[in-house]
């Protein structure tokens, strides 16, 4: 516990846990709904606005959060569409996002440094109005998808029979999406927008192998993420090495772990 003696160590574990109980929280039902990819292609629409705000003189995390709210809306709008062939949406977004980041990255004057910073996180350069900011978004975030989870889960397993039955359906997407792009770009100075993806999905993969029930999935989920988060810290202190990558390999260990003890506990 020495290395969170340090206040820049207990506010990145601070922002570290928040983003560690929304990721799995979202990543959950874009797991069932089977777009586990969703968050690679909002992250490089968020390094197009983080890229194109800097161009503009505007605060990046502003420009990230319009582009990416504008762009998931853009998915949405494509899936509805195009059912038979709802990637299509995440693709025309991956690679709209990949062309303008490239395209701003190389007008604007963003310092190498910066650049990693956003690629690959910087959760130790957070700074208190950062940890409560990111706090706030949380509550609000977590209070929303756990209001909306029981429709979510229909609209995941039969979306025409949720319509049927008087749900609104687009509204809730639309919600879901906005939802979605707001915890990419909160996870974007905890584990980068490269990496932010694999908290979503990783500690949710993890848990599922276990074959339980919603409330146990996702309390699994939120488990292997805090203590990904907790161990990635930890390591990266000690040996000097990128904690949002330290944080992601602390996942993957976990969901290795997991499928391990699932195999031995879970036997049918």
């Amino acid at each position: 516990m020495e290395a969170f003696s340090y206040d820049f160590m207990q506010r990145a574990l601070a922002a570290g846990l928040v983003i560690a109980l929304l990721c799995p929280l979202i990543g959950f039902f874009v797991v069932v709904r089977r777009q586990s990819l969703i968050g690679d292609g909002l992250g490089h629409l968020a390094f197009a606005g983080v890229t194109g705000a800097s161009l503009m003189g505007v605060y990046p995390v502003v420009g990230a959060l319009a582009v990416t709210v504008l762009g998931s809306l853009g998915i949405e709008w494509v899936r509805q569409r195009h059912r038979a062939h709802s990637d299509m949406g995440l693709a025309i977004v991956f690679y709209a996002g990949m062309a303008l980041a490239v395209l701003f990255s190389t007008m604007n004057r963003m310092g190498g440094n910066s650049l990693l910073s956003v690629l690959f996180g910087s959760i130790l350069t957070v700074t208190p109005e950062d940890v409560w900011s990111m706090v706030g978004c949380g509550l609000v975030v977590g209070f929303l998808l756990l209001k909306m989870a029981p429709k979510l889960l229909c609209m995941a397993f039969d979306e025409e029979m949720a319509y049927v039955s008087g749900m609104p359906v687009r509204k809730l997407n639309c919600l879901f999406s906005i939802l979605m792009a707001v915890v990419v770009v909160l996870g974007m100075r905890i584990v980068g927008i490269l990496l932010v993806s694999a908290l979503m999905i990783v500690p949710v993969a993890a848990a599922l192998q276990f074959r339980k029930g919603f409330r146990v999935t996702l309390a699994l989920a939120e488990l292997f993420a805090l203590l990904a988060v907790f161990w990635g810290l930890s390591v990266s202190f000690y040996l000097d090495m990128a904690p949002g990558g330290t944080i992601v390999l602390c996942c993957i260990l976990l969901y290795l772990a997991a499928g391990l003890a699932a195999k031995v506990f879970c036997k049918e």
